[in-house]
Order: C-alpha cells, then sequence, then structure tokens
C-alpha cells in the first residue's frame, strides 16, 4: 500500500515565506484600509537593466526564425554562458573551465536536488539558515546536525572540535541569509580544512556574494583546497535581479571526487535525467548581466539596496537595538525577543519582516528585515519602526 512519506512531519507544516504572505494578506483583509510595508520575503524590485530585458528580446525574436529556432536546451547549459562564467571566476583568482559550471533555473532547486548524488547518514548546516537544504535532508529521512550561529560567535560559527569521522553533507552561505554575516579568509579555510580532514563535502551559497564590499572571499573556490572537498551553487536572481525569470549556476571542480567517483560527471548524468534546461532566451539575459556594459548599472542597483540596508540599520542603532547584517548582505538580523509576537506587533505598526523561528530553532529571537523595497517604503518603514521602537510599550518586544 502506498502512503505519505512520513517524513513531512519532520518539517514545518507551512514554508515561512508562504506563512508570512498568508498572514500578511488575512491582515490587510480584516485591515482594508491599512497601508502595510512589507520587508519581509527577499525580492528584488527593481526592474531589470535595460541590457538583460534587451537580449532576452532579441533572442525571443530570433527564435522565430528558421535559423535562429532553438528547442531543448542543453541540460548543462549553453557554453556562451557557461564560458561568461569561468571568466567571471577568472577575476577572482579561480580557474574553471566552461565544464566545470552547470547552469539551472535556481539555487534553490540545486540545493536540493544535489543530495540526490550522495548516499549520505548526516548533514550539517549553519543554524538559523534559509529552510530549503535542512528541510531536504529531512524529507529524505537524514541526520541534521545544526550549529548555533549566535552573537556570540559573530553569526559565523567554526567547525565543530569533536565530529566522528565519516563524513557528512555541510551547507554554508556566506554571506548569510538571513543573518547577513560573511566569512572571512580564515573563517572558510578552517571550514575546507575540516571537510578534507573528515571526509566531508561542503554545499557553498554563493548567493549574495554580490552584496560584499569589505576584503571577504566572494567564493570558497579562492581558498585552493576547497576544489577537493566544495560544490558552489550561485544565482542571477540578487546581482542581477532575475528572480521572476530563474537563472544560476552550479560549480564543481573536476578534482572533486566521492568514493572515486566524479561528482561534475554524476551531476551532469542527473542533469541528463531530470532537468530539460533553462531557456534560450533567459540564458541570453544572463550572459548579458556579466557584460560590461551590464556591470556598472548593477552595480548602481546593488549600491540602490545597500543605501537602502543602511538606512534601516540607522534606525536600529539609534533606537538601541542590536543586529547583524546590513553590510555586504542586503539583510539585517535583529534582536527581538519574541520573533512571532514582535512579527505580529510591528505588522499592527505598518511593517513586515520575517520572524528568526522560521530559520530554525536557533533562529528564534531574532527578526529579519530586508533591504530590497524602493526607496520612498524603506524611508516610510524606517519612520514607522521609529516611532515603534521608542514606545516603552514596545520595549519588552525587542531590548537586547
Amino acid at each position: 500500500m502506498i502512503s505519505a512519506n512520513e517524513n513531512f512531519t519532520r518539517i514545518p507544516e507551512n514554508y515561512i515565506f508562504a506563512d508570512v504572505a498568508r498572514r500578511l494578506a488575512d491582515y490587510k483583509k480584516e485591515h482594508p484600509k491599512s497601508d502595510v510595508i512589507n520587508l519581509g520575503i527577499g525580492d528584488v524590485t527593481l526592474p531589470l537593466p535595460y541590457p538583460i530585458s534587451r537580449a532576452m528580446a532579441e533572442a525571443s525574436l530570433e527564435m522565430s526564425t528558421p535559423c535562429g529556432f532553438r528547442g531543448y536546451p542543453p541540460d548543462g547549459g549553453y557554453p556562451f554562458l557557461r564560458e561568461k562564467l569561468a571568466a567571471r571566476y577568472a577575476d577572482f583568482g579561480i580557474a574553471l573551465s566552461w565544464d566545470e559550471i552547470f547552469i539551472s533555473d535556481g539555487a534553490k532547486s540545486d540545493l536540493s536536488a544535489i543530495q540526490e548524488l550522495f548516499d549520505f547518514s548526516c548533514a550539517m548546516q549553519l543554524s538559523p539558515s534559509y529552510p530549503v537544504f535542512g528541510e531536504s535532508c529531512l524529507l529524505r529521512g537524514k541526520r541534521l546536525v545544526s550549529l548555533p550561529a549566535t552573537r556570540e560567535n559573530g553569526f559565523l560559527p567554526p567547525p565543530p572540535k569533536d565530529f566522528p569521522l565519516g563524513g557528512c553533507l555541510i551547507s554554508i552561505c556566506s554571506p548569510a541569509n538571513p543573518t547577513g554575516a560573511a566569512y572571512d579568509r580564515a573563517g572558510l579555510s578552517a571550514w575546507v580544512d575540516f571537510a578534507l580532514k573528515s571526509g566531508s563535502l561542503i554545499i557553498f551559497d554563493c548567493a549574495y556574494e554580490a552584496y560584499i564590499r569589505d576584503s571577504l572571499p566572494h567564493s570558497i573556490f579562492e581558498i585552493p583546497e576547497a576544489k577537493y572537498c566544495a560544490v558552489e551553487t550561485g544565482s542571477f536572481s540578487k546581482a542581477a535581479g532575475m528572480t521572476g525569470v530563474r537563472c544560476s549556476w552550479c560549480a564543481i571542480p573536476r578534482e572533486l571526487r566521492i568514493s572515486g567517483a566524479e561528482v561534475r560527471a554524476l551531476w551532469s548524468r542527473r542533469q541528463n535525467m531530470k532537468f530539460n534546461g533553462v531557456s534560450y532566451i533567459i540564458q541570453r539575459g544572463a550572459e548579458a548581466a556579466l557584460s560590461e556594459e551590464c556591470k556598472p548599472l548593477l552595480r548602481s542597483n546593488i549600491d540602490y539596496y545597500a543605501e537602502n540596508a543602511a538606512i534601516l540599520a540607522e534606525v536600529l542603532r539609534r533606537r538601541g537595538v542590536y543586529f547583524s547584517g546590513g553590510r555586504n548582505s542586503p539583510y539585517l538580523w535583529l534582536r527581538c525577543g519574541n520573533s512571532q509576537r514582535f512579527f505580529e506587533a510591528l505588522l499592527h505598526a505598518g511593517v513586515v519582516g520575517t520572524p528568526g523561528s522560521g530559520f530554525g530553532a536557533f533562529g528564534e529571537g531574532y527578526f529579519r528585515l530586508t533591504a530590497f523595497a524602493s526607496r520612498k517604503n524603506i524611508i516610510e518603514a524606517t519612520a514607522l519602526m521609529d516611532k515603534f521602537l521608542q514606545s516603552d510599550n514596545n520595549f519588552t518586544l525587542y531590548s537586547p
């Protein structure tokens, strides 16, 4: 008899961002005249830079001609985009060939799908963290170890000192979602050393590397030995504003082998079987995002969101609220006490964020705000938050 996967009982009943959207919709239904500013879901708000939309429009028209029409795309991606990404890695001093880079429809998909390549019993994540990796492991019936990312360790936990050999899958996002914290070279090197000694494999998410301002690694492959113990997922979503058209990549060095098998070949075979590729039109848009013409436009958009984060950070500092992030990251992670109570109180004040409990047990007591909003909404939100935070009635909701 077929039965439901009992591992669904191991994950929250509702996905955190769907739950935030539902609660916001319910509030608006009950208060139809209220204006609420949404700083919860981390979705970009600025339009696509023109070179990207132009490239996609031209590719679309190209598809209407006999010589320009294309059917199914290569499951690994078109060489023109893979070569551009290899050149981008070269800018950071990283030597990857185009056939070590695979195009996909989102880092979220890859963070889950890549688990299919390995026979593993244990996975490790930093907590709080974006839910997809951990929840995917739980759905597969795996043991999940959560390392606390806390105020005391700067939300950047070091590798565990006493961990049994035999290896595990390790998920690291830097700059991190939701905390905004980013590892320096020494911190990443420690994780690479740990993975090599314990027989583990790191799945590194660099979705927010474009927001790095300080002298920090943009890729785990800036640590040379990482080619023997890591894969990396990257995305055009937050760096190029392509959340609505979906394009990402997964970098797998040919040096990486598990039990003698080349991981790159395993991923290629998995994609052959389960993935029909990203459309030609979208890949031309992603190629344009990597062009010299587009670089200053993307930098302008990222600077815009960075200024939004600075505006939010200023009101938190002024009101004595402890937070991390807001620099090298579009997210601010603030201390709030009970995150669900804080969500409800701030919602009634006119601003929506994301309760920290939605990012795992170690996220409780914190709250995430995103800088992905219009400048007008950011300024209005800071005014509302300033009023909210200065109220004595709300002090217990956020006091450190």
